[in-house]
């Protein structure tokens, strides 16, 4: 077993959820402009754990919530969504890119039309990963659930407008599923479970089997547009530093480690969409390490201040409950690439929105 087993101080379950993806507040009013050519996607569907979570969470009965302030503190009229940011997600800007809608809604929510519906729809849930145990450490909707969801989507579609029409909506849909983080941070350098049965390297074939399962079963229900998210540089989390530096308060740099684990992950995942690929569907891997970390390593570059520390609180440690109407905040998170001490804000989600814009592109003519 590798020394990182051994010493790895993992996060407690109530405080990971995930990380990753998009956002800059005064270009964003400038998409609509920037919306591809002959766009023809008829609706986004959204898939994973809190990186990609509209609100799920606020629906079922779990501690992994975001819906209350500090959240939501630059969203639309200052509103608490359940996403687990400052503002929107990387998904929120991929929809208004496309052209869908300026903000993808969480399928639990009841209030939700049959526009609403049509268009796209949310179904991640924060904390949860690819593994099933994930999911059930931290008491929230797994991926296999996520699909069944899926499932009576398609079931609820088919009854407003018929089969056929709800046939070529999901073939022409776009498909991002946003995962794996927990599995590795929470469950595998958590609770020794996993490690008792798995090394490191087959954890990860493990999960890539599952995440695989996952994406046949998505094309097996007629997707033929899927992006797969990969993972970011799992040691650069500001909880992750603080749980496993010899000084959290002086010695702020990312666990090489963890994030060496990421890079393997993500270079098995793309090996494997690739391998995939068929006639029949079309599969993008979207690369959310490298923007993340030139964000941490050349932060001036993006007009970012801090990149080890989130914006709510100490920033070190919080997340969820501990980021609450009670917490000190920063005075500028635009300057801040963490929110918490696990996601990014707005501003970091929209900067690597703009980096994976090509890919989305891609996705699009697939």
């Amino acid at each position: 077993m590798s020394s990182l087993s051994s010493s790895f101080r993992p996060i407690p379950v109530l405080f990971l959820l995930h990380f990753l993806l998009f956002s800059h507040i005064a270009e964003t009013r400038n998409l609509a402009k920037q919306r591809p050519v002959n766009n023809s996607v008829s609706a986004l569907f959204v898939f994973g754990d809190s990186t990609v979570d509209s609100g799920n969470n606020n629906y079922i009965d779990t501690l992994s919530k975001g819906n209350f302030a500090p959240y939501g503190k630059d969203f639309p009229n200052h509103v608490p969504t359940g996403r687990f940011t400052n503002g929107r997600l990387a998904t929120d800007f991929v929809a208004s890119y496309i052209g869908i809608k300026d903000l993808i809604p969480p399928y639990l929510d009841p209030t939700l039309s049959l526009d609403d519906l049509k268009t796209g729809v949310c179904f991640a849930s924060a904390g949860t990963g690819f593994d099933p145990l994930t999911a059930q450490m931290n008491g929230v909707i797994p991926m296999q659930k996520q699909m069944k969801y899926f499932e009576e989507y398609k079931s609820r579609m088919e009854g407003y407008i018929g089969k056929d029409k709800t046939k070529t909506l999901i073939e022409n849909a776009a498909l991002l599923i946003s995962a794996g983080t927990n599995d590795f941070i929470v469950n595998y350098y958590g609770p020794p479970i996993r490690r008792k049965t798995y090394t490191i390297s087959r954890y990860q074939q493990y999960v890539l089997e599952l995440g695989q399962q996952f994406v046949q079963g998505l094309v097996e229900m007629g997707a033929r547009k899927i992006a797969f998210v990969g993972l970011p540089p799992m040691g650069c989390v500001p909880s992750v530093i603080t749980l496993n530096s010899d000084n959290a308060f002086t010695h702020r740099g990312c666990i090489e480690e963890l994030s060496s684990v990421a890079r393997d992950y993500n270079r098995l995942l793309q090996n494997k969409l690739t391998a995939m690929q068929s006639r029949d569907a079309g599969f993008v891997y979207i690369d959310i390490y490298k923007p993340l970390d030139d964000m941490i390593k050349k932060p001036q570059h993006y007009g970012f201040d801090n990149v080890n520390c989130g914006c709510c609180a100490s920033g070190m440690i919080e997340i969820s409950i501990l980021c609450n109407p009670y917490s000190a905040v920063c005075s500028d998170d635009s300057k801040y690439v963490f929110w918490d001490a696990v996601h990014p804000t707005e501003a970091a989600y929209y900067n690597v929105f703009l980096s994976v814009r090509p890919v989305i592109d891609r996705l699009l003519k697939a």
